[in-house]
């Protein structure tokens, strides 16, 4: 029988055996080394983000870690980018409208700058960049970068003196235009402070509005919980060939002690859906942005609590029968960790049982809970975090926060300012109407965003199937050994079409 034939009814056989809840081993039948002595320091560098992006006509890819964009379940290449003037010759500046605060405004120690800009007539080559520039009472400068949602750009910045008297702020937007772009610079535009203490102006903090990314410093239960997680994915049907990839996860609370930790990640950091495996040589690394390492590297003992490697994943049924996008509301999974024979010590902690050397937070299946929701609907007004272990700020712990909006034909929760890099994806998201916003309950995973704009969109935990698919990962038996390559993990529930 030859290879085309194997790979055929190998696939057969795993569509029947998914009934059942169960994945059939595939590959060579070989169980893979322990994880922490696979991830060598050469397989960590050539490993990169998970990241699921959607482009204008819908098509998925993973975003490299250099920006390209690897097709997923299909082989239709990406959409160039536009450089310079696509035709014609674009000699027109970006328009720059309805600016607020208007001229001569008072504002408040924390205020939202805005304005509409558009560079879309004829010939134009669209806007390439957008900054707000801030002028103190004593003539220094200083340019935030805008984000964009649709022609609406704006920052929102705090203020902490200078009250009474007067700054002035104007917008500088340049396009994709021929030499280095067409700039706009507008007028400037005077307003006054109106309380405060202290001088200067300062970036967003977690409560001051629309922070699109920056280092989580709050500490919380969210400090340790969370971690890295590195892990191989096939890059075809006959799992001959793997890959290296990371993502984000959060150690949550499985309430009882059952000899196991669970953590919760997104579906596409678990299973594979283009290639329908499982992933192998998975690695957790709490914490990592306490390490005593320069980063992330081969030595978990230089990690706080050191590094796990979990026993199996566990991801729902109707993430393995579609193909990302068509399976984005099922992109929620989790990660089993025995409390034997999976820990690495590292620095601080000796306890094998990850949800006890970690911390683990909350997890929130109920839309009517005070914290993420009212009347069954997100509270948008309460800033919502996305958090996760972007790869290009390794091996930093970053956040995004803002009002809560909802995007895609799928309905998924959506933060259009926010701007976390690969590597975050199945980061816990959070909202909460305390200061202390590192203590959760986790309420989504940063799940996918799109190639052009800004946002990161994560899929609700109630009206599906993670709650079911928890009790799972709670109760599945632990393998007796390591699962063959392909296979370490269950398929389950159906109880949600």
């Amino acid at each position: 029988m030859d290879n085309k034939t194997v790979s055929a009814g190998a696939y057969a056989l795993l569509a029947l055996l998914v009934v059942s809840g169960v994945v059939a081993a595939q590959g060579s039948g070989k169980p893979p080394e322990h994880a922490a002595s696979y991830w060598t320091a050469e397989r960590r560098a050539a490993a990169i983000p998970r990241d699921f992006v959607i482009d204008s006509r819908g098509l998925a890819y993973i975003r490299g870690k250099s920006g390209q964009l690897i097709p997923h379940g299909h082989t239709v290449a990406a959409l160039a980018p536009a450089r310079g003037k696509p035709s014609g010759n674009d000699s027109n500046p970006p328009a720059v409208t309805n600016l607020s605060p208007a001229d001569g405004a008072t504002v408040g120690t924390t205020q939202t700058f805005s304005a509409s800009i558009t560079d879309n007539g004829t010939n134009d080559t669209g806007v390439k960049s957008v900054s707000f520039v801030i002028e103190t009472p004593s003539g220094t400068t200083q340019s935030f970068n805008a984000t964009a949602s649709g022609d609406s750009y704006s920052v929102t910045l705090s203020f902490t003196g200078g009250i009474g008297q007067t700054w002035n702020w104007w917008v500088v937007a340049k396009d994709n235009g021929p030499k280095g772009g067409n700039t706009t610079q507008t007028d400037p535009y005077a307003f006054m402070v109106s309380d405060g203490g202290g001088s200067g102006v300062t970036d967003p903090t977690p409560d001051e509005g629309t922070v699109t990314n920056a280092r989580w410093t709050k500490g919380g239960t969210i400090q340790t919980a969370a971690g890295r997680i590195y892990f191989e994915m096939p890059n075809n049907f006959r799992l001959r060939r793997w890959s290296g990839y990371v993502c984000s996860g959060t150690v949550v609370n499985d309430g009882s002690d059952n000899g196991r930790s669970v953590i919760l990640t997104a579906a596409h950091c678990v299973y594979d859906d283009a290639n329908k495996a499982f992933a192998r040589n998975v690695l957790f690394i709490p914490d990592q942005a306490n390490t005593n390492g320069a980063g992330t590297d081969l030595n978990c003992s230089n990690d706080p609590i050191g590094c796990w490697e979990p026993a199996l994943g566990v991801v729902d049924v109707n993430w393995t029968t579609g193909v990302f996008p068509n399976n984005i509301p099922y992109d929620y999974a989790y990660y089993v960790v025995p409390d034997s024979d999976a820990h690495t010590p590292g620095l601080n902690s000796a306890n094998d049982a990850l949800d006890m050397a970690a911390s683990a937070m909350d997890i929130s299946f109920d839309p009517s809970d005070s914290e993420i929701a009212t009347a069954g609907l997100p509270t948008l007004a309460v800033a919502t975090h996305a958090l996760g272990y972007s790869y290009s700020e390794d091996p930093n712990f970053m956040y995004c926060a803002e009002g809560l909006e909802t995007e895609g034909a799928y309905n998924d929760w959506w933060l259009p300012h926010c701007g976390l890099s690969g590597g975050s994806s199945g980061g816990s998201w959070t909202q909460s109407q305390t200061d202390d916003l590192g203590t959760g309950p986790v309420m989504s995973v940063n799940s996918w965003g799109y190639t052009d704009q800004p946002g990161m969109a994560g899929p609700p935990l109630h009206g599906n199937d993670a709650a079911c698919l928890f009790t799972r990962a709670k109760s599945e038996p632990l393998p007796s050994q390591p699962m063959a390559d392909g296979a370490a993990g269950v398929i389950g529930c159906q109880s949600q079409p």
